[in-house]
């Protein structure tokens, strides 16, 4: 028996259905990363956020960026930022943290972010917009190392910068000991 396009009660298709399970299992991810205090509890969380993310990258039919995305995100940052937390600090946050005596500025600071967000998707054409997104390798390279090459550089030496500030934090802390 062939699998239908739709799901048979809801009457979406199967890749809309994807796609609502990836957001939700990105959403409900980051907001334990912003929930928990255990640090690296935060940090697996983020990690499952970026895969959800790239997961929906591979469903939009960009599946380069869904590869940078596991490599760079997942491969190297989130655990860059585990081993740096690893080394460097205890385990479980204190019991009050400095951000969250600042709800009030963050909460109204996210509101008026979610605003403006809204209002930029609502007004952006997004039929020409998608005319423009270069998905295969060769034309996403031509753009990223002709019109982008400056960008690329900087966000290269930002993460050499970012693995040397490791490394001398954990051989710092290896000498006190």
């Amino acid at each position: 028996m062939p699998i239908p396009d739709t799901v048979p009660v809801l009457g979406i298709s199967w890749g809309d259905v994807l796609f609502l399970v990836l957001a939700a299992v990105m959403l409900g991810s980051a907001l334990l990363v912003v929930t928990l205090r255990d640090i690296i509890r935060c940090g697996l969380a983020m990690i499952v956020a970026f895969g959800a993310l790239a997961g929906i990258y591979v469903l939009l039919g960009a599946p380069l960026v869904a590869a940078a995305q596991v490599l760079v995100y997942i491969g190297a940052i989130a655990v860059l930022i585990l081993f740096a937390v690893m080394l460097t600090q205890a385990k479980n946050a204190p019991a009050r943290l400095v951000f969250q005596a600042q709800a009030l500025p963050a909460a109204i600071a996210a509101i008026v972010l979610a605003v403006m967000i809204g209002l930029t998707a609502s007004a952006t054409d997004w039929g020409a917009a998608t005319k423009r997104i270069a998905t295969g390798t060769d034309a996403l390279a031509r753009l990223m190392f002709n019109a982008y090459v400056l960008p690329f550089e900087v966000v290269s030496v930002l993460l050499l910068m970012a693995v040397i500030g490791g490394i001398y934090l954990a051989r710092r802390e290896g000498r006190e000991a």
